[in-house]
């Protein structure tokens, strides 16, 4: 039951009330240790990584965020709001899904014939470190489902149309009543004639076999935003499986790898690099030629510097991901 949920604030480490870039920076720190790659084979991690996701998904949602808020677990579930309203005077007929949704705050199960957004599609991309320090575009290939050219999504063989089922009339579910001492009890379910569609086809689409829908391969482009982290990860709105019945389509998740640089390392937005110089140049001084991501500088090193010295190139590290100054590199 949604009860039993842990609350999503708890979830990202959070207090009710946090804000969108709270949410958004707990979620990607959660998200980067819990990651299945860096724990393989720890069903723990997996376990708290799906949390977390569904954690944020929610939150970062603004409508779903605000019912959440308003109505806990159950306002954020599938069947919340698609039942009747409650025990009505107890009038002789009674429908078990308004009496359940009036206790759990639920109803009816959704209806299929309700538009239905699109699920998510994960995948990852590999960039190099200067990539990750001042952006780039890069296409992925991603597996994902699209509604059928040949039918346009209706399932029906081309130069005919989907029936309005006769079994529920086109509702999707049928009712069932059973007489109680208490009276004439009523439920509902999925119409077992077109699977609570609403709809039947008789002649189905050979392309996509009466569904509406196949599943293709597509390349999408993807803007890297500068100053991305290992395992971050970032959305592209309406690039995931399409949606039913008018449904918007779901997004894409694509989760950064940031190759390793074979002179420099990143802490935060800063860069870290370390330079041998001989005993002669620490002990009387020198101007050295020193690589950073723009491009060689020379920096003068004063005479007297000991082994472990670290100084600072203002402006040379990496650029703030939400905006802001640039970092400096040690």
């Amino acid at each position: 039951m949604a009860n039993e949920k842990r609350d999503y604030y708890e979830t990202l480490g959070l207090g009710k009330g946090a804000s969108d870039e709270e949410i958004k920076k707990a979620y990607r720190k959660l998200a980067k240790q819990y990651h299945p790659d860096v724990n393989p084979g720890n069903h723990k991690a997996e376990a708290r990584f799906k949390e977390i996701g569904e954690a944020y998904e929610v939150l970062s949602d603004e409508e779903k965020k605000a019912r959440y808020d308003q109505y806990g677990h159950a306002g954020v579930d599938p069947n919340f709001g698609a039942g009747g309203g409650g025990f009505g005077g107890f009038s002789g007929d009674i429908d078990l899904g308004d009496i359940f949704g009036s206790i759990f705050g639920g109803g009816r199960a959704q209806s299929r014939t309700a538009p239905q957004k699109g699920e998510r599609v994960h995948t990852s991309v590999a960039i190099a470190f200067e990539e990750a320090a001042f952006g780039c575009e890069k296409n992925v290939d991603i597996s994902r489902v699209e509604s059928c050219d040949a039918c346009a999504g209706s399932g029906a063989k081309p130069g005919t149309s989907p029936e309005k089922c006769a079994n529920c009339n086109g509702t999707g579910v049928v009712t069932t009543q059973q007489r109680t001492i208490l009276g004439v009890m009523q439920s509902t379910a999925d119409c077992p004639v077109c699977r609570g569609r609403g709809k039947t086809i008789k002649e189905p689409c050979d392309k996509c076999r009466g569904q509406g829908m196949v599943r293709r391969r597509k390349t999408i482009g993807v803007k890297i935003p500068a100053g991305i982290d290992d395992e971050q990860t970032i959305s592209v709105r309406g690039a995931g499986n399409a949606g039913r019945n008018g449904g918007s389509a779901g997004d894409l998740y694509v989760t950064v790898r940031v190759r390793p640089h074979d002179k420099f390392e990143r802490d935060g937005t800063s860069v870290l690099f370390e330079m041998p110089i001989s005993i002669t140049q620490a002990a009387l001084g020198t101007e050295a030629e020193v690589p950073t991501l723009d491009g060689a500088v020379r920096y003068a090193v004063p005479e007297g510097t000991q082994t472990g010295t670290t100084f600072r190139l203002r402006g040379k590290g990496i650029p703030s991901l939400h905006g802001g100054a640039r970092g400096d590199q040690f």
